[in-house]
């Protein structure tokens, strides 16, 4: 009987629990043995055989989740079979299907007894498909066994290949880079990154300037919410240079400030801020406080967004030392990502945090899989929570778009009321 067979059978009985496997090969109860590297007659939709080690595993634990199977099979060194197949497979060992096209050719059960052709080949084992085909239908005495006769001949040499060949990596582990550090090419990139960033702010820093002088002063009047044509982040249509006033509900003159916690136990800090609102990447702290060294006192980032008539940009500072602000420069804050810690607003120009979030947006980032421990505080404050993954670097622009759309929701109110 062939491994395929032998497995179904045992399998259908119930006692798929007996089959052990002892040094290199599988033992059957008392029935049959097989090594355990021989290749059954079940082809994958991938093209090759399954071994009897790999359908042997399937069936011995047909409870686990195809995920939870595959880190088990990977664990065990034993090759895994594909999701595509799991089904047919499991419906065929246990007797749901008789049959299915992945079974590429019947083995012969009843080899010729009389046979007295020996085919010598390297491999020598307990179970050797070449030496179970029939003797006269290997060599034919017949035109019309021709084809039959190289297909078997083919099939069963493919078999014997297949059952020699042992798996070096899979897909995964080609991906996996053991002993090895891209932390430098991290730094590199993120220089190159921040130079070209410093470049393109200078530049456009250099023509607003210029601009601003070309136009003179007195064309730059109007305030948006006020009497000018203004957009909806408060930059004015004509001039684009200056901000809502906050005083008696308007923003104040000049640059709107976003504060940051100083407390490094917070994802967002001056040092990676940046990163996360005009790129939408997050970067740890701790690897930007390596590659910077010293922390800066302000941080500028800039948002283009889109008006009736035209593209904007708008310019933020960053800061994370409220104590340093002047009162007038409080009438210009419109932002703050809290650190989820009353003591965060210890000397702040406000009453309480009802105040502080009535007339500034608040901000609580945090991991997506983090305990809701540690939201707890904040979820009683009216404050927006930005959750990202750990690892998937690819979902921060999303997480960085809501920040922006939130701010901007916040101001346009506020212009408004």
């Amino acid at each position: 009987m062939d491994p395929l067979s032998a497995l179904r059978d045992f399998t259908i009985r119930g006692e798929a629990d007996k089959i052990i496997r002892i040094n290199d090969e599988f033992r059957f109860a008392n029935d049959y043995s097989f090594p355990y590297n021989a290749k059954t007659a079940y082809r994958s939709h991938q093209g090759s055989l399954y071994t009897l080690e790999t359908l042997v595993y399937f069936i011995q634990n047909p409870h686990l989740k195809h995920t939870d199977y595959l880190q088990h099979a990977r664990a065990a060194g034993v090759p895994s079979i594909t999701f595509v197949d799991r089904k047919p497979l499991f419906e065929y060992l246990t007797g749901k299907l008789n049959t299915n096209d992945s079974i590429v050719f019947p083995l012969p059960q009843n080899p010729n007894p009389n046979s007295d052709i020996e085919i010598n080949l390297p491999l020598v084992d307990s179970y050797n498909v070449i030496n179970n085909v029939d003797a006269d239908v290997v060599m034919g005495d017949t035109d019309n066994n021709n084809n039959v006769n190289v297909n078997v001949i083919e099939e069963s040499l493919i078999s014997m290949i297949n059952s020699m060949e042992r798996p070096v990596k899979d897909r995964e582990a080609l991906l996996e880079c053991k002993s090895k550090d891209f932390y430098g090419v991290l730094v590199a990139s993120t220089r190159r990154e921040e130079e070209r960033q410093r470049i393109e702010s200078q530049q456009r820093k250099d023509g607003l300037v210029a601009k601003s002088r070309l136009m003179g002063t007195e064309d730059r009047g109007g305030y948006a919410g006020g009497g000018g044509g203004g957009d909806d982040m408060g930059y004015d249509a004509n001039s684009k240079s200056k901000m809502l006033h906050l005083k008696g509900g308007r923003f104040g003159e000049g640059v709107p400030i976003i504060l940051v916690p100083s407390a490094f136990q917070t994802l967002i800090t001056i040092y990676n801020v940046k990163e996360f609102l005009e790129d939408g990447v997050y970067v740890p702290t701790d690897v930007k406080v390596k590659m910077k060294g010293a922390k800066p006192d302000c941080v500028t980032v800039q948002k283009k967004f889109s008006t009736d008539k035209q593209r904007v940009m708008t310019a933020y500072e960053i800061r994370d030392k409220p104590s340093a602000l002047k009162p007038e420069d409080w009438d210009r804050v419109v932002a703050v990502f809290v650190l989820g810690k009353e003591w965060q607003f210890k000397d702040w120009p406000f009453k309480d945090h009802v105040e502080i979030f009535n007339k500034i947006i608040g901000f609580f980032m945090r991991f997506e899989d983090d305990s809701i421990e540690s939201a707890k505080t904040v979820k009683q404050w009216n404050v927006k929570i930005i959750s990202i993954s750990k690892n998937k670097r690819h979902q921060d622009r999303a997480a960085a778009l809501e920040v922006w759309d939130r701010l901007e929701e916040f101001v346009r109110s506020r212009s408004h009321s």
